[in-house]
């Protein structure tokens, strides 16, 4: 229902949003939730996620092994509905990387996208491997490193992802892959893990990418790809065919300083909607 409504808000005419203030999302702060055990550290999160149990998955840059440039950071931790430190999902996985999402699917599956190993993992409720997607270089491959980006991008493999985002999925079990800081595109996988299709290039335009960095879909089988490198949302139906973008320009209080990075420009695009 929350991505019904979602979706119902993005196709609504600018001229609403213009005559609308923003509404105000009001929260409380729990910062001690968490309840870790002696000796276990968050690192940077880089996702979080819910079951239908109300436990809550943190897909953390811990665990930290290896030199300072491309040390492994990735550990996958459950907690339960209060916070209560439940276990670890994977301890030295061999996909563990570069942790960058965790999401949980109708059926309490746990799915892990690592940017480092370039692998997408399926966990059963119980913390089992069911599937694995993509392929992570080989220790003992000649010239194993660090990805580059080249121009002009080397082309996509099927099976094989560059820098892997996120994932989501449709009503009939089909799995979508944002492929990612190098490839630039979105990957279609069924529910049997046979690769259907992919689309997308680098670019500017419709239907092309730069970072996609995020992925959803609604109860109507779209999918909302975030292109953050080009500011905006494209949304598709489940075959790849482009539907439209949606750009926020969301306005933001001057006096507050960025924790990392320049301050916004004064001089960003006016708020759009364009259907195709």
């Amino acid at each position: 229902m929350i991505r019904i409504a979602l979706a119902a808000v993005l196709c609504l005419p600018i001229q609403m949003f213009a005559q609308q203030s923003v509404p105000e999302i009001k929260f409380h702060a729990e910062t001690d939730f968490f309840k870790l055990p002696p000796e276990l550290y968050f690192g940077e999160v880089a996702g979080v996620a819910v079951n239908s149990k109300g436990h809550v998955f943190v897909f953390s840059r811990g665990g930290t092994t290896g030199p300072a440039y491309g040390a492994a950071a990735a550990q996958l931790l459950e907690f339960d509905a209060d916070g209560k430190y439940i276990r670890e999902i994977g301890h030295h996985l061999y996909a563990w990387s570069f942790a960058h999402a965790v999401k949980v699917d109708k059926e309490d599956n746990i799915w892990v996208a690592d940017k480092g190993s370039d692998m997408v993992i399926k966990f059963n409720p119980e913390g089992r491997i069911l599937m694995v997607f993509g392929r992570k270089q080989e220790a003992s491959d000649e010239g194993t490193g660090p990805l580059k980006h080249v121009k002009p991008p080397l082309p996509a493999i099927d099976g094989e992802f560059r820098q892997v985002t996120d994932m989501a999925w449709d009503a009939a079990g089909n799995t979508y892959i944002s492929d990612g800081y190098i490839n630039s595109r979105i990957a279609k996988i069924d529910k049997d893990g046979n690769w259907i299709k992919s689309w997308g290039e680098a670019g500017t335009g419709p239907g092309q990418f730069s970072t996609p960095h995020s992925i959803a879909t609604d109860d109507v089988g779209n999918v909302y790809v975030a292109d953050r490198g080009n500011g905006r949302i494209q949304v598709f139906d489940g075959d790849g065919k482009f539907l439209r973008d949606i750009h926020i320009n969301v306005p933001y209080d001057h006096k507050i300083r960025p924790w990392m990075g320049n301050m916004p420009s004064e001089t960003l695009p006016r708020q759009k909607l364009r259907r195709h």
